[in-house]
């Protein structure tokens, strides 16, 4: 073919494609990449008999991947717990904690009265054994990894009861019993969906050699009607009848089910377990989450018996799974905060505990402003806590014209809002007060 004859003599340089681009707030390398698959796209439009517009293509590339960059977004879902936002944000103070480990050098495995080498996490042990009245604590990366460390250390290579109605999913697919099996211990399924008795436990520590029991709160989920389970004082003494450890995931992780911080205990925290009752209750390891309910960084708390514990401490995958001094740092200030009576400051439990009162002034007043209707409403807590329980919240309710919500999360200022058929709702639970002047002007923009 003569070189006039190609179809893709036209088509621009990448040089000249990232000049083009301008100012995207990108590193050079990566407009080069955005260029080069702008280019490619043309010539696959071409092939097809397509004219591309090759500019036009490379800047939606490079600002779609600008906007994949972490950012702020305004939560007005009504979700306080939201993953795909990074759930609640950090208590001020602990973030500034972060900050200061993260740009100098900590103490973090220092002993500072004899300029030895120091234990990793010695703080937070000390606060969690007062916080939950464990003998022993140890924090790793996130809660599966807390939950797989713990049967790692206790049963690989051997059996694990789990009632049925226990075997749960958390985000992304990620299931139960694939946790176990990275952990090299095997399933053992007992009771049924519904109801599952102590003798069903009884029965599988009988006919297999089980390394430990495993007793799951289904915080993401909730069965009603027909059920019964085995509470954690009569498991942990059929348990330790047969001298194996029980361990029990929270989950989300509630430290204490009194909620001795805020004072009276709201309803919509009604049955969720607390991990000092669990210790209280003889479970000999308990795991939970650092985030979620607890309101920290992301991270797998575990609290147990001091040697429960000290077998997870020495076995080598600790290592693999441990925290970093930026999340020992904003962890030990929000334990603080638990530990000084003020765990009320927290977020999570400030968006949580917000009256309706206090909230029906903002949403009248910004309801007047965005054209919408106030009306009653629920926030959830999210990240699979507290599942189908909510929190009453007065609401804005617009209609989801030209696409509303999607032009809201494609704004200056993202702002995610929550859609119910043909309408809009915006919740102001999680939204700081200071947002309810952005919020309405993206409206405004974005109509």
């Amino acid at each position: 073919m003569a070189s006039s004859d190609n179809p893709y003599r036209g088509l621009p340089p990448v040089d000249q494609v990232v000049e083009g681009l301008g100012e995207t707030g990108l590193p050079r390398s990566l407009m080069v990449d955005c260029a080069r698959s702008a280019l490619a796209l043309a010539r696959a439009e071409i092939a097809s008999g397509g004219e591309p517009d090759v500019s036009r293509i490379a800047t939606e590339l490079a600002a779609g991947l600008r906007r994949s960059a972490s950012q702020k977004v305004i939560n007005a879902t009504g979700v306080l717990l939201h993953t795909n936002l990074g759930r609640a944000p950090l208590l001020p103070g602990a973030a500034e904690s972060a900050l200061k480990a993260a740009v100098s050098y900590t103490n973090l495995e220092l002993d500072l009265d004899d300029g030895e080498r120091g234990g990793r996490g010695e703080y937070l042990r000390a606060l969690l054994q007062t916080l939950t009245g464990a003998e022993d604590g140890l924090v790793v990366n996130n809660n599966a990894a807390a939950v797989l460390l713990a049967l790692a250390t206790t049963a690989s290579g051997r059996a694990v009861p789990v009632a049925r109605g226990e075997l749960i999913e958390i985000g992304g697919s990620f299931r139960l019993p694939l946790v176990m099996e990275a952990g090299g211990a095997r399933l053992v399924e007992v009771g049924t969906t519904n109801r599952t008795r102590i003798g069903d436990y009884a029965t599988a520590l009988q006919i297999h050699d089980c390394g430990a029991v495993l007793k799951v709160h289904p915080s993401n989920f909730r069965v009603d009607g027909f059920v019964a389970d085995v509470p954690v004082r009569d498991l942990a003494e059929l348990a330790h009848v047969q001298d194996v450890p029980l361990i029990h995931d929270l989950g989300s992780g509630l430290l204490d089910s009194d909620t001795p911080w805020l004072g009276t205990k709201p309803p919509w925290l009604s049955g969720e377990p607390g991990a000092r009752q669990s210790i209280e209750a003889g479970a000999d390891l308990v795991t939970f989450s650092g985030d979620k309910l607890v309101g920290g960084p992301q991270a797998g708390i575990i609290v147990g018996s001091a040697e429960a514990v000290d077998r997870l401490r020495r076995n080598p995958l600790a290592r693999a799974l441990r925290i970093d001094a930026m999340t020992d740092a904003a962890l030990a200030v929000t334990f603080e905060a638990y530990a000084n009576g003020e765990a009320n400051r927290i977020p999570i439990w400030q968006m949580a505990t917000l009256s309706e009162s206090d909230l029906a002034a903002r949403v009248d007043a910004l309801a007047a402003r965005v054209g919408g209707v106030a009306r009653p409403g629920e926030s959830v807590v999210g990240a699979g806590s507290l599942p189908g329980v909510g929190i009453p919240t007065p609401q804005i309710v617009l209609k989801d014209e030209d696409h509303l919500h999607g032009r809201l999360i494609g704004a200056n200022h993202p702002v995610l809002t929550r859609r119910m058929e043909k309408d809009l709702i915006l919740d102001l639970r999680a939204v700081a007060e200071e947002d309810d002047d952005v919020i309405a002007d993206m409206v405004a923009g974005c109509r």
